[in-house]
């Protein structure tokens, strides 16, 4: 495998102000960029626990991190950030660190069905034990309901379009190739890539519920982070990017009673002060490295 580039490294150290003997958690462990980066900063009573659905990427930082007593590794989603903790000792982090981006290894790997430059079976999810191959949702699919999650989770103008001409397609299971052929059958060709990546985005967040399971780690992380501790998160597109925008935003307000309400009867306290008032980006000089680093946006906050 390919060294894996972790991108924002150095924002991402930088933003979470590491405390040598703390406490940290990475939600999407990945092949380690970032946690090697963070365990660089961290001495000896340090701890790290890190978690990950990907049964390849465990594997592969449980071979890495073998003779690491700091680090915690548990094949699960980071839903589960506060069982993980638990089984751990842990009450509360000094720092939590969540890359929702899918790695090229994972985008280069046909057996996950990310891209459409292999034609190999749409799988799409990121750990095979769980659920069932997208190729098997999408056969008992009707054309409102792939246009549906098309248009919510691609956010493209072209949904019932498409939909209609993956419908179509005769073979089965339906193959990354053969999403492409539907798409580029009413897509110009200028413009079949960027569609195409947009549908691929769609039916991988749907296949592995990618929205839905965010909101859910921010609130838990939000109650596992210490006062001071920092919640960083690197978002790809504007739906993610969207759902840490606004969570930040909500637990920065010390109020949310209607306006021209003379006296505060909501109750609400203020949880987070916001750090990167706009999202940090790659520079030019990582974008020529990672050219997958051009999307990344980083939003860090910190617990009061």
């Amino acid at each position: 495998m390919s060294k894996h580039i972790p991108v924002l490294k150095d924002q991402v150290i930088d933003s979470l102000r590491i405390k040598p003997d703390g406490n940290y958690a990475d939600g999407t462990l990945g092949f380690a960029g970032h946690t090697e980066a963070i365990l660089a900063r961290l001495n000896a009573s340090a701890r790290l626990v890190a978690t990950d659905v990907d049964p390849k990427a465990f594997r592969y930082c449980q071979d890495l991190f073998f003779n690491d007593t700091r680090v915690r590794l548990f094949n699960t989603n980071f839903t589960n950030i506060d069982v993980v903790a638990a089984l751990s000792g842990i009450q509360k982090f000094d720092g939590i660190l969540a890359d929702l981006g899918v790695s090229s290894a994972q985008f280069d790997d046909p057996e996950y069905g990310f891209t459409y430059r292999t034609d190999t079976v749409l799988d799409l999810r990121l750990d095979h034990s769980q659920g069932e191959p997208f190729s098997i949702k999408l056969s008992v699919m009707s054309e409102k309901e792939i246009a549906d999650i098309i248009f919510k989770y691609g956010e493209e103008r072209q949904s019932f379009r498409i939909a209609r001409e993956i419908l179509k397609i005769d073979s089965r299971p339906y193959t990354t190739g053969s999403i492409k052929e539907a798409v580029a059958a009413i897509i110009p060709g200028f413009k079949v890539n960027d569609t195409l990546s947009r549908v691929f985005q769609a039916f991988r967040i749907f296949t592995n519920n990618e929205l839905e399971n965010l909101k859910i780690f921010l609130r838990k992380s939000l109650s596992l982070l210490a006062p001071g501790g920092r919640l960083a998160v690197i978002t790809f597109h504007s739906l993610e990017d969207r759902i840490v925008k606004e969570f930040f935003r909500y637990e920065n307000l010390d109020c949310v009673c209607p306006q021209g309400t003379p006296v505060c009867i909501c109750g609400k306290e203020r949880t987070l002060k916001i750090i990167t008032k706009k999202p940090l980006t790659a520079s030019k000089d990582e974008i020529s490295i990672n050219n997958r680093s051009r999307s990344a946006k980083l939003r860090v906050a910190e617990r009061i």
